[in-house]
């Protein structure tokens, strides 16, 4: 049975800074999906350098730039996943994430603190913590996420890494 494998790079909350672990933690990832407060072009710049990236603006983003989005929907080995920053419910959980948005995957920022929970249904929230400055007393990360999309009626697999950065 043939297998495909797709492995996307979430990131988040970099706020204009890229850390130096940062390429070594995404090395290899198909597409980088970024969850806002971006900070500025350079961060976007330095990430297409590792692979194609979508991104969506946060809070601190400007809303007019051409290059973030509100929201994206992005579908991968059969699996549908939704990037919004997180600022628009508020003060964003998993589950308020999940309950919004109807997509296989929701991926979320703003809280900067990396949470990965999976719903009764199979569906998953990603906050894969913030890139950027440290703030909080939380450690700085990004998310891996592998999907195998197998030949057949076999649904999808999606499996998730939080990866600290130093």
């Amino acid at each position: 049975m043939n297998r495909e494998v797709y492995v996307v790079g979430l990131v988040a909350d970099t706020h204009g800074l890229v850390r130096p672990g940062l390429a070594a933690a995404l090395a290899g990832v198909h597409r980088i999906l970024h969850a806002g407060d971006v900070g500025g072009a350079a961060v976007l710049a330095a990430l297409e350098q590792l692979a194609p990236v979508d991104a969506v603006f946060g809070n601190v983003d400007d809303a007019h730039d051409p290059s973030l989005a509100r929201e994206r929907v992005v579908t991968l080995g059969g699996v549908t996943i939704h990037v919004s920053h997180g600022h628009e419910l508020g003060r964003p959980t998993a589950e308020l994430a999940l309950a919004r948005y109807r997509a296989d995957v929701v991926v979320f920022g703003h809280t900067h603190k990396a949470v990965v929970v999976r719903a009764a249904d199979g569906r998953l929230a990603i906050n894969p913590g913030a890139a950027g400055p440290r703030r909080f007393d939380l450690t700085p990360s990004v998310a891996r996420l592998t999907i195998t999309a197998a030949e057949g009626a076999a649904p999808p697999e999606t499996a998730v890494e939080i990866i600290p950065l130093a």
